[in-house]
């Protein structure tokens, strides 16, 4: 993903807010992984 940040405010910074953004988007995937093993443990054990 590519932004075009040259006429953004000078005061922000803009490298760690992509850094965060990339944290947020594998925090979130990994997330959903663990959601659906999760899911299909209870499945298969407790069904």
């Amino acid at each position: 993903m590519s932004i075009d940040t040259s006429k953004g405010h000078h005061a922000m910074d803009y490298a760690e807010h992509n850094r965060t953004y990339a944290g947020f988007l594998q925090f979130t995937k990994y997330a959903i992984i663990g959601l659906v093993v999760l899911l299909a443990g209870m499945k298969f054990f407790l069904v």
